[in-house]
C-alpha cells in the first residue's frame, strides 16, 4: 500500500533523506520514528507527491507518485505537519471545499461530512473561522480533511500534536478503528505514540533507515528486557541477598525513589526466583513488575552514535 525504494532527497550538499526503502502493508500502523530533523516529514512529503525526490521512487497502492500522481493522491489521506488550511474559512466551508476537490458525490459528501465531524467532535465549531481555533482544534480539522474521502492509505505527521490527553485518546481510538481496513503511516518523535498506536516501527536518523521491527522486537533489544523491578520501602531487601540468585546478573537501585531493578543473565527468567526469595524472607514489596524493555533506551542506542547521530 505504501512502498519506497531508495527514496532520496538532497538540498545542495545536505542529504535530508538517504536511500530510504520500506514497505507498509494493509492493516498496519507503521510508525516512522526519529529525532527532530531526521527526515521524517521530508519523506512523507515525497510519498504524498508534494516534494519531488532527487532519486528513488515511492508508490501508493501501486501508483508511482511521479508517474501517476493523481491516482496516488486519490488513494491517500494526508495530514501534514502543522495542519495547514485556509484560515479565513469556517470549518464547515473548509470541509465542504475539500469534499468538492476530492470529487465526492453529493449524497456521499453529506454522509462523510456528518460521520467525520461527529467522530472528531467538531460540531460546536463548524461555523467558526479556522484561524481563530486553538492549535488542538486546528489539528482535528486537519485530520478531518485527511479522512473525509475515506482513503485506503493514511499518512499522519504528528497526528496528536497540540491535543490534550482526552483529545489524544479520542484520536488514537479513531486511528485504531481505521487501521483494520487501511494502511496508516504515522510520523512521530513521541515514543508514547508507538506504544499506543503502532504495530511496526521504522527508525531513521540523518535520513537513513536504522531499524525496521515491531515494538516488541525493539523492546527485546533493551537491557531492561526480562528484568524485574519493585519497590520495597523499609523492607530490608539487600543487593547481596538478591545477588546470590544464580539467574541474576546485576542489580541497580534508583537513587531517587529506591526502586530496585534486578537484571537477568542471558537466557534466564528471574521473575519467579525473585518472587520466591522475597516471599521466603517475608519481605513486603509493592509494584513488582516484569520489564518488557524500554523503547527510549533502544531509541537512543540506535539514533545516537557513529551511524546515526541525532
Amino acid at each position: 500500500m505504501i512502498e519506497t525504494e531508495q527514496l532520496t532527497r538532497r538540498y545542495g550538499t545536505l542529504t535530508a533523506v538517504d536511500a530510504l526503502s520500506f514497505r507498509a502493508e494493509p492493516g498496519q500502523v507503521l510508525g516512522l520514528l526519529g529525532p527532530n530533523g531526521a527526515g521524517k516529514s521530508t519523506a512523507m512529503r515525497m510519498i504524498a507527491g508534494f516534494l519531488a525526490p532527487t532519486s528513488g521512487t515511492a508508490r501508493v497502492c501501486g501508483h508511482d507518485v511521479r508517474k501517476e500522481p493523481t491516482k496516488a493522491k486519490r488513494a491517500l489521506g494526508y495530514l501534514p505537519e502543522g495542519a495547514p488550511s485556509y484560515g479565513e474559512l469556517t470549518v464547515r466551508e473548509f470541509l465542504t471545499f475539500i469534499a468538492r476537490m476530492r470529487g465526492l458525490p453529493r449524497e456521499r459528501a453529506f454522509l462523510r461530512f456528518d460521520e467525520v465531524v461527529g467522530r472528531l467532535q467538531l460540531e460546536e465549531v463548524l461555523d467558526i473561522c479556522i484561524d481563530t481555533l486553538s492549535k488542538g482544534l486546528r489539528r482535528r480539522v486537519g485530520l478531518a480533511q485527511a479522512i473525509l474521502h475515506d482513503p485506503p492509505v493514511l499518512m499522519l505527521d504528528e497526528p496528536t500534536d497540540g491535543l490534550d490527553p482526552n483529545q489524544k485518546h479520542t484520536v488514537r481510538q479513531l486511528i485504531d478503528a481505521m487501521a483494520r481496513e487501511r494502511t496508516i503511516l504515522i510520523s512521530t518523535h513521541l515514543l508514547e505514540e508507538v506504544h499506543a498506536l503502532c504495530n511496526r516501527v521504522v527508525i531513521i536518523a540523518n535520513g537513513r533507515l536504522l531499524a525496521d521491527a515491531t515494538p516488541a522486537e525493539l523492546e527485546g533489544r533493551s537491557r531492561y528486557h526480562g528484568a524485574v523491578s519493585f519497590s520495597a520501602p523499609g523492607s530490608g531487601v539487600s543487593q547481596e541477598m538478591l545477588g546470590r540468585l544464580p539467574q541474576v546478573a546485576s542489580i541497580e537501585v534508583d537513587p531517587l525513589d529506591g526502586r530496585i531493578t534486578v537484571f537477568p543473565r542471558p537466557g534466564e527468567r528471574i521473575l519467579e526466583p525473585v518472587e520466591t526469595l522475597l516471599r521466603q524472607q517475608g519481605l513486603e514489596v509493592s509494584e513488582i513488575q516484569l520489564e518488557r524493555g524500554r523503547l527510549d533506551e533502544v531509541f537512543r542506542q540506535i539514533t545516537i552514535g557513529s551511524e546515526g547521530r541525532a
